[in-house]
Order: C-alpha cells, then sequence, then structure tokens
C-alpha cells in the first residue's frame, strides 16, 4: 500500500512540474511572439480573480504555495 501511495505521489509532482513548466514555456512563447495561445491573458485573469476575492484568495494562494514543495 506504501508503494503505491508513493507511486501515485511521484506522478502528481511529475505532472505538477510538467504543468509548471508549460505554463513558464506559455509565457515565454506570450512574451516573444505577442500571447497567440492567451496563456499571458489567463494568468491575468486568474490573479484577477484572486485579487477581487481579498483575504480569502490570498490564504489560499499561500495555502498552496506552502503544500508546494521547495526544490
Amino acid at each position: 500500500m506504501n508503494d503505491a501511495i508513493a507511486k501515485l505521489t511521484g506522478w502528481i509532482t511529475k505532472l505538477t512540474d510538467l504543468l509548471i513548466s508549460l505554463v513558464v514555456l506559455g509565457v515565454i512563447v506570450g512574451i516573444l511572439f505577442n500571447d497567440p495561445f492567451g496563456v499571458i491573458a489567463g494568468v491575468g485573469n486568474l490573479f484577477s480573480q484572486i485579487g477581487d476575492n481579498g483575504l480569502a484568495g490570498l490564504l489560499v494562494l499561500y495555502l498552496v504555495y506552502m503544500m508546494y514543495p521547495n526544490k
């Protein structure tokens, strides 16, 4: 059972790392080529929604940051 949980955790970590890398790549491509995929606009909308929710949004953002392990 512990092996299954460790394997699942490893997959989730790899998937999260891949998605973060894709977002960073999308932002870089957006900066270089005038945002053809709308990634920068999507990130901007996400942060504006967090800002609109006030303290609750900032608290959730902080909790997500604390849950992600530092490398």
